[in-house]
């Protein structure tokens, strides 16, 4: 699957900003910033990861920067970020 550089998200209270790029290795390379590392850093990891794979992304550098963002928000905005990046329709 091809990937280009997209975003999604504000660096808002209560919100993530993902970005995505094109990735030379295989698998996901996730660099996560977030006031909340300590208690749900392993968390947020585990939902972009999840939500990149179901959408049939498996490489790609993704940067998010959280804010205290809610699973269903990082869900949201991961998507939001690979359908920007792969063209593809997830909503049809």
């Amino acid at each position: 699957m091809t990937i280009n550089k997209a975003f999604a998200g504000t660096l808002e209270s209560g919100d993530i900003m993902i970005q995505i790029e094109p990735s030379d290795k295989e698998g996901l390379n996730i660099e996560l910033d977030s006031t909340v590392m300590y208690q749900f850093g392993e968390q947020i990891k585990k939902v972009i990861a999840e939500t990149l794979t179901s959408l049939g992304v498996t490489s790609a550098n993704v940067k998010a920067t959280d804010k205290g963002a809610l699973d269903c928000t990082i869900k949201a905005r991961v998507t939001c970020a690979a359908v920007r990046a792969t063209g593809k329709d997830v909503w049809a």
